[in-house]
């Protein structure tokens, strides 16, 4: 793999996808007294932070550290002590990828703990900051944390939103990139590109431990998560032997390259296919659902047990795709 660095972590990131991957899965809460942040150094500014709910993106430079999702709330503490051995300088910018509160729980632990640059120029005086870093998000993240119920503290909401196809930041050298994919595994997604560090952070649009959760309630969509794993493969670009290049961080599982995300995409869609051709037929979901349009894959990506398991992924698909959600 490109600078060999991955050789020598193998085993520790074996064992971070692995508890990933069970986290993802799992029904119960985590008990987050036994949760152990992993940093996985990726190339130039990024880093991966792994253990605590979904997988945390990190940036670090002179001008302080960007994180792209947070975790859970409760070990917000190891998630600081673990920056604090990447970087000391402030946290100016929190971005979600989307909803859920694996990715956000932390928002207002992280947040407080840094400060927002004033004045948009984060060269030109990173002393000129007001308390608390900015929380970036498409803003139907918003939309969707203000109306929760229970109400969320006010203190985890995004306070900079964007409603367009993207914003940029330029940030410890580099440009990042927020593209928003509609309609995916929710309706308020964002990549996140670090353009000069060549790493691309999707949340839970690509997991390549599990077939994708497609939140129905919440705007997800099959045909928007093929749309989003398309764009991966749009973005990135690979290295020698189709290995290494542009790194991507899911949004749980190991770090991946275009060639994983490309033999995703295509398992993606191709059940994707097995099951419209079945609603075309006026198959009813039960009928589909007898006719395992996902054996051939259940070995690799597949569950009975669990927060996510195969019959609810079939289930969800077939709803994108049937007239009306039925």
């Amino acid at each position: 793999m490109k600078n060999g660095f991955l050789l020598g972590i193998l085993t520790t990131f074996a064992m971070c996808a692995a508890a990933q991957s069970a986290q993802t899965r799992a029904p119960q809460t985590p008990d987050f007294s036994k949760v152990e942040i992993h940093t996985l150094p990726v190339q130039g500014n990024v880093y991966m932070l792994v253990g605590d709910g979904g997988n945390i993106t990190l940036q670090a430079g002179k001008d302080g550290v960007l994180l792209v999702d947070t975790g859970y709330g409760p070990p917000s503490d190891k998630l600081m002590a673990a920056i604090r051995k990447i970087s000391n300088g402030p946290i100016r910018y929190i971005i979600n990828t989307h909803v859920h509160g694996d990715h956000t729980g932390g928002n207002e632990n992280m947040a407080k703990l840094g400060s927002t640059i004033a004045g948009g120029n984060v060269a030109g005086n990173i002393s000129d900051a007001s308390v608390g870093a900015a929380i970036v998000a498409h803003e139907n993240v918003l939309n969707r944390m203000s109306s929760a119920k229970p109400p969320l503290a006010f203190g985890m909401l995004p306070t900079d939103t964007y409603f367009t196809a993207g914003k940029n930041l330029f940030f410890n050298g580099e440009a990042v990139q927020l593209i928003h994919i509609p309609d995916a595994h929710t309706d308020g997604d964002s990549f996140v590109f670090f353009r000069r560090s060549d790493v691309l952070s999707t949340g839970d649009i690509f997991t390549p431990g599990n077939y994708p959760i497609i939140d129905l309630a919440r705007g997800g969509n099959v045909q928007g998560i093929i749309a989003g794993l398309n764009k991966i493969i749009e973005i990135t670009v690979p290295a020698d032997k189709q290995e290494g290049g542009t790194y991507v961080i899911p949004g749980h599982g190991r770090l991946c390259d275009q060639a994983d995300v490309v033999e995703y995409r295509d398992m993606v869609t191709i059940i994707r296919d097995r099951i419209q051709d079945s609603v075309k037929k006026g198959m009813s979901l039960e009928q589909v659902k007898e006719s395992k349009p996902t054996r051939d894959y259940d070995p690799l990506y597949g569950t009975t047990t669990g927060f996510w398991t195969t019959d609810m992924f079939v289930e969800a698909v077939y709803r994108s795709l049937s007239p009306k959600g039925k």
